[in-house]
C-alpha cells in the first residue's frame, strides 16, 4: 500500500497544499491515477455540496472563480463525466503530470507508487495575447 500526495501547481509558480490518497496497488496507469483523483474530489464535493467545486478540471455549467468553479445551479457532480473531462484535458495538454521529478505523457503508462510518492498536476496557464 502506498500513500500518494497530490499537489496542484501552475506555471506561474502557485502551489497548492497537497492532499493524500491511499492506494493499495504498487503500480497504476496514469489514466487510473487521474480517475482516482477525480473520483475523490467529486466524492468530497458531493458530501458537502458547497457552491464552489475545487477540482482538477472545470465542470460543464460552471464559471471560473478565484478558488475554483462556481456552479450556476447547485447539483451533485458526476465522477464519470468529470473523469472524461480530465482525461480529455490531459490529452490536450491542459495540464502536465509529474511523478516525483519525472514527467509522464502517456495515459496508459504505468507508474510505480512507492510510499510517499508525490504527483504534481501542473496546470498550464495560457499566455495573454498569444
Amino acid at each position: 500500500m502506498a500513500i500518494v500526495t497530490f499537489v496542484d501547481e501552475t506555471t506561474t509558480g502557485d502551489r497548492g497544499a497537497g492532499w493524500e490518497l491511499e492506494v493499495a496497488e504498487e503500480r497504476l496507469t496514469v489514466g487510473e491515477l487521474i480517475r482516482r483523483r477525480v473520483f475523490q474530489e467529486v466524492a468530497e464535493y458531493n458530501a458537502r455540496t458547497p457552491g464552489v467545486f475545487q477540482g482538477l478540471v472545470q465542470p460543464s455549467g460552471t464559471e471560473r472563480v478565484l478558488n475554483g468553479y462556481a456552479l450556476r445551479t447547485p447539483r451533485r457532480m458526476d465522477p464519470e463525466a468529470q473523469t472524461a473531462l480530465a482525461l480529455k484535458a490531459f490529452a490536450g495538454n491542459g495540464f502536465l503530470i509529474l511523478v516525483g521529478d519525472r514527467q509522464v505523457t502517456d495515459v496508459d503508462a504505468e507508474i510505480e507508487l512507492a510510499f510517499g510518492t508525490e504527483v504534481t498536476f501542473l496546470k498550464l496557464v495560457p499566455l495573454v495575447g498569444g
